[in-house]
């Protein structure tokens, strides 16, 4: 069972999420601040839960990755309680002769089979993925040669 807990910053109008021992983050309430709101954590959630997928389906596949970014982005319902009706996922990864299968692969697995954040927000929202690959300088440039 996982455990976590929420407490109130009165003096802040914050909230503070405790996830470990140690583990602390804040919690706003605005789209406007530098702390972020519950939806845009579980946006967060949804991508960084993609990205560890990839990441280790792509080191076994001994694909080399130097820079791995996503960006998630998602529409909410016009009616309360404003869930997510849909999610895209759009993964751009960068390496040196990355496949482009192995990429699309991870990608399906993370997808399909392996992300939980993602198979919890299926039911009621839809989650789209994207891809693109960009090519390391380094590798830009031996090709150039």
């Amino acid at each position: 069972m996982m455990k976590v807990s929420v407490q109130f910053n009165e003096n802040e109008g914050t909230f503070t999420g405790k996830f470990s021992e140690k583990g602390k983050i804040k919690i706003g309430s605005s789209l406007e601040g530098e702390i972020p709101t519950p939806k845009q954590l579980v946006l967060l959630a949804v991508g960084t839960c993609s990205a560890i997928d990839v990441v280790s389906i792509l080191q076994k596949k001994r694909q080399k990755i130097s820079s791995y970014e996503i960006e998630i982005s998602g529409e909410s319902r016009e009616e309360h309680p404003k869930s997510f009706s849909k999610i895209h996922i759009h993964h751009i990864l960068k390496g040196e002769n990355l496949s482009t299968k192995a990429v699309e692969q991870a990608i399906e697995l993370s997808d399909k089979k392996y992300c939980s954040v993602a198979a919890t927000l299926r039911p009621t929202a839809t989650i789209t993925t994207s891809f693109e690959i960009l090519q390391d300088e380094v590798s830009q440039t031996q090709q150039a040669s």
